[in-house]
């Protein structure tokens, strides 16, 4: 039986120029419609749309009561996706997240049989609400989830409703009864988000939002099939090998003791890192960058659009020794000082 031939189609510069103006044009559509609930916070915002289309999740950062949790509603609403709020608590079990299998009657027959009922992480926009006060045993459950969009009980396997994003919250200042973050579960956050305090002006346009009569909501914007095909065409977003070299050359640059390290043997790298950035934040690197050259009306990636997410994507994932605690360095300075010593052209050997 001869092979069925399949005629590929192949987009036109038009389409493709078409398509990344639609992209552009949903995703500020996306932000002004939040901007209509959330005030302020312009740079976190756009973190975590940008995380959306890049298909991971995030952490966000910031004492009580700065909007973490009105975001993440206020996205789901935008988007017309099932959202759920799981409040991490140091009581709180790994079935009460993923869901447990529970015996059931039939009331003809009267068999008995086991069927399992769905937990909260079965939505599709999921709160993990001060998600470092659970025990580790609970936050691993959310592991799974996070990296393979399924879930394991008894042995079965349950996939997840795509697309899928978990936003999961920590208060940085409030330490008593909380349980760090273990490394593995920090990687497989594409970036965190640090919210920071309002200004006057934002914080006057809140105290007249929440203490008057109106109630602002967002209006739907993207629903889950049209949240697929932005994913599918970040994708197809097109980065040089010399743009892609850089993205690994300020990975290696993060890990102390390597060739790369910035700065070399004195540098801040091998000064203030015990352990580096992994492969994911290469990962995180190349879609936010992809994510960043679509708004700005571009088809492909270039330097400015990788040192742009690069703070979000490295200040979690690179461990700091002894000696970064006692110089009180600050993760985002270090990042900083990562990237202005990684040159966007690889060094000639012997120069």
């Amino acid at each position: 039986m001869p092979p069925v031939e399949r005629e590929i189609k192949m987009e036109t510069p038009a389409e493709v120029k078409a398509q990344c103006e639609q992209f552009r044009a949903t995703f500020q559509k996306l932000k002004s419609e939040i901007g209509k609930v959330v005030v302020g916070n312009a740079d976190g915002v756009e973190g975590v749309l940008v995380a959306l289309f890049a298909g991971g999740n995030v952490l966000l950062e910031g004492v009580p009561g700065l909007g973490k949790t009105l975001l993440v509603r206020t996205l789901a609403q935008a988007l017309s996706l099932p959202f759920s709020r799981i409040q991490f608590t140091p009581d709180l079990m790994p079935a009460d997240v993923i869901g447990t299998n529970i015996v059931m009657e039939d009331p003809e027959t009267g068999r008995r049989r086991f069927e399992f009922q769905r937990g909260p992480i079965f939505a599709q926009v999921v709160l993990a609400d001060e998600i470092n006060r659970a025990t580790p045993k609970t936050q691993s459950a959310l592991l799974e989830a996070m990296q393979e969009r399924s879930v394991t009980s008894a042995g079965t396997t349950y996939k997840l409703q795509q697309p899928f994003l978990v936003l999961a919250t920590q208060n940085p200042i409030e330490q008593e009864g909380t349980y760090p973050l273990p490394e593995a579960q920090l990687d497989r956050f594409i970036f965190k988000i640090v919210v920071g305090y309002s200004t006057l002006p934002d914080l006057m346009t809140i105290l007249d939002r929440t203490t008057g009569t109106a109630n602002p909501e967002a209006e739907k914007v993207l629903d889950g099939p049209g949240i697929l095909e932005a994913q599918k065409l970040v994708r197809g977003c097109i980065v040089a090998p010399h743009v892609k070299e850089y993205i690994a050359r300020l990975v290696l640059a993060t890990h102390p003791g390597g060739e790369m390290a910035a700065g070399g043997s004195d540098g801040p790298t091998n000064k203030y890192v015990r352990c580096g950035a992994s492969p994911r934040a290469a990962q995180a690197l190349m879609l936010g960058g992809k994510v960043r050259a679509l708004i700005e009306g571009r088809y492909h990636v270039s330097f400015g659009d990788i040192k742009s997410i690069a703070t979000m994507s490295l200040r979690h994932r690179l461990l700091m020794n002894f000696e970064a605690e006692a110089d009180r360095v600050d993760p985002d300075e270090l990042v900083r000082q990562i990237v202005a010593l990684t040159p966007t052209e690889p060094v000639k050997a012997g120069v």
